[in-house]
């Protein structure tokens, strides 16, 4: 992930350098007031701007995944708003107070991995992570990030990953059927889980000792194409999962 560094003020520049020590390959970008100190935070990956913060949000935008921002909540919110197009191409952006207290995931918490760097940001600043998103505050499956880790990709349009996702995380039945790949994937979750797996999945190994009417969702991982006869009855409720041969 290439991750710019935005700061503001002089406290916050020292902040940064933190920051990016905590994350190889991270820049910083700072007010040309500030050259001197953002150079000595972070030798050699410093880059200062003249005019206002805002006028730099498209070009960082369009040139980092993430998007590390020492400023005021409320004023992230303002500077980004403008510039959103969608989940899938947004960086993820994450706000850090001057006092690194707190690190708080604002855009792409899960496809952007704003909330996975928001927890390694909390560890290596002593802070604590503020994750809104229900699927972390409350420890369940993020249905769009199963098997991340592991080089799986998903087939599932947006109204299916938004159905599942209630699903989950409202305790509707859910089916997960482990067909192919590692079974080694809820212990190793993009964003750290130490709880059993939640009591409203229910694991199978096949999916034809599923009845797609007993769930709110299907979650199936498999190598083999859908069956046809199972292809009208998942509608609108699946979301398949491509493990990689290897996993």
């Amino acid at each position: 992930m290439k991750v710019a560094v935005v700061s503001i003020t002089r406290h916050g520049i020292a902040l940064a350098g933190k920051v990016v020590a905590a994350l190889p390959g991270a820049q910083l970008f700072a007010p040309e007031k500030f050259a001197a100190e953002a150079e000595a935070a972070a030798a050699g990956a410093a880059h200062c701007y003249t005019g206002k913060v805002g006028d730099q949000v498209p070009a960082l935008f369009a040139a980092f995944d993430g998007i590390v921002a020492i400023v005021s909540l409320g004023a992230v919110v303002r500077l980004i708003a403008p510039h959103l197009r969608g989940k899938d191409t947004d960086p993820a952006v994450v706000v850090i107070d001057e006092a690194g207290q707190f690190a708080i995931p604002v855009l792409s918490g899960h496809l952007g991995g704003a909330n996975a760097l928001a927890g390694h940001l909390a560890t290596a600043l002593g802070a604590t992570p503020v994750l809104t998103t229900a699927s972390d505050a409350r420890q369940t499956l993020a249905v769009d990030l199963l098997g991340r880790e592991l080089g799986w990709t998903f087939e599932a349009t947006h109204g299916e990953l938004v159905r599942a996702s209630a699903a989950v995380v409202n305790d509707e039945p859910v089916a997960l059927v482990q067909e192919a790949g590692s079974r080694d994937w809820w212990t190793h979750h993009a964003n750290g889980r130490s709880v059993p797996l939640p009591a409203n999945l229910h694991c199978f190994t096949r999916l034809e000792d599923v009845d797609p009417d007993r769930f709110a969702a299907v979650l199936w991982i498999s190598t083999r194409a859908l069956p046809a006869d199972y292809a009208g009855r998942l509608a609108g409720k699946r979301i398949i999962y491509r493990p990689e041969s290897s996993a």
